[in-house]
């Protein structure tokens, strides 16, 4: 029996049944990045320009778990196409956490995740069932792992990280309206 639309925009990504066209054993993982690009978001919607490179607690910014949701998403998804990183790539990674110039808005990145969510469920689209258990090296060592473990460890440090955004964002929010009254 379908799900009411109005009902089916509340529920979580994973209760609203397949997605169209990734493969069976990968439903979770785009189940999950979906998830986790609705949650960013809606949670960067309206968020304070001013607080991006705030670190409560000396914990890691939102900025840089912005940068790090596409960064990692884009990692992970290379490895798991048996391809090393190329110098973009690298580059990308060796300013995580960094302010970039000119600097860039909360909904800008928030954009950038959506694009590489977007560029992610297209690769599941594309990737064959029977290859989930080929090794595939990660990183200069090539240390092994398999096409299934990489993409499962995606979504799981993607949701990793939303959480400590949600929770880093929460706090800035909570501080920066105590500090205004």
């Amino acid at each position: 029996m379908p799900v009411p639309e109005s009902k089916e925009k509340k529920l979580e990504v994973w209760l609203r049944g397949p997605f169209q066209d990734v493969p069976p054993l990968l439903q979770p993982v785009a189940h999950a990045l979906l998830q986790a690009r609705e949650e960013v978001e809606t949670l960067m919607e309206n968020f304070p320009e001013h607080l991006l490179w705030s670190r409560p607690g000396q914990v890691a910014t939102p900025g840089f778990h912005l940068q790090h949701l596409s960064g990692v998403l884009d990692r992970l998804f290379t490895y798991a196409r048996g391809e090393q990183l190329n110098s973009a790539q690298l580059a990308a990674l060796a300013t995580e956490g960094k302010p970039v110039e000119p600097p860039t808005t909360s909904k800008k990145m928030a954009q950038a995740f959506h694009h590489q969510v977007d560029k992610a469920i297209q690769q599941l689209i594309s990737t064959d069932e029977n290859t989930l258990t080929q090794t595939r090296g990660v990183g200069r060592a090539q240390i092994p792992s398999t096409v299934l473990g990489l993409l499962v460890h995606a979504a799981e440090h993607t949701t990793r990280h939303v959480g400590q955004l949600l929770v880093t964002v929460r706090v800035l929010e909570s501080t920066a309206q105590t500090n205004s009254y």
